[in-house]
């Protein structure tokens, strides 16, 4: 079974219910959520005109290959409402693969490690309080190391509610 850090966010309407939703559908798809960081509150990334995100970390388990849960990941947002009008525009959800097991691949569908994963302090900091002395494959430091480098200065702030949804280890 391949473990998977996903990244999802949402900036639009009900942003705690978009992460519910989200990692509903990802459970409903076939891959097993196993683990969620807390939720944190961030300003937007790249374009700042907008609300602020929330942010989540999920490990799931899966048999798919990296491409194969690309799509599937693709087919979840676009059915939870997300439109791609503009880069780094706002957005019901977002899911990004951070990590795939320990690889580092490269295809015309997905690079992982995410590459700016070392640059958003919005995905390291909830990935640290799952991960933090996982290893990252290419820059072979871990996930804590990678956020106390982190020149992002955005503020990272923990969501205080709680979701609704439980995975089902709990």
């Amino acid at each position: 079974m391949n473990k998977v850090y996903l990244l999802t966010g949402s900036n639009m309407g009900d942003r705690i219910n978009h992460l519910d939703k989200a990692a509903e559908s990802i459970e409903a798809s076939g891959m097993a959520v196993t683990e969620r960081s807390p939720v944190y509150e961030t300003g937007a990334w790249g374009k700042t005109d907008q609300p602020a995100f929330l942010n989540q970390v999920l490990l799931v388990e899966t048999a798919l290959d990296p491409d194969a849960t690309m799509r599937l990941l693709l087919k979840i947002e676009e059915k939870a409402g997300r439109k791609r009008l503009e880069k780094y525009g706002p957005r019901t959800i977002d899911i990004d693969i951070l990590l795939f097991n320990e690889d580092s691949i490269d295809t015309a569908l997905v690079t992982i490690p995410h590459p700016e994963l070392q640059n958003r302090r919005f995905a390291l900091q909830p990935l640290a309080d799952i991960a933090g002395d996982l290893k990252h494959p290419v820059l072979q430091r871990t996930i804590f190391q990678l956020l106390q480098l982190c020149n992002d200065d955005l503020p990272v702030t923990k969501w205080e509610q709680s979701l609704p949804y439980q995975t089902s280890n709990e």
